[in-house]
């Protein structure tokens, strides 16, 4: 794992005082977003939802 660049994007997040408090935590969560990374894919067009939209009634 490149912890230059996990420390980089923590603190681009806004994540600095969990990485002084819980390195290991911040690994662990780069380590698993890294993982899904590969099984996600971005739809081809932006505007895609990537499931329906959440609507109210009886359609349940």
């Amino acid at each position: 794992m490149d912890t230059t660049l996990m420390e980089k994007i923590a603190r681009l997040a806004g994540l600095d005082k969990a990485l002084a408090e819980f390195p290991d935590d911040v690994a662990a969560a780069f380590a698993q977003a890294g993982l899904h990374r590969g099984i996600m894919h971005a739809p081809e067009d932006p505007a895609a939802e990537p499931w329906p939209p959440m609507t109210a009634g009886d359609t349940l």
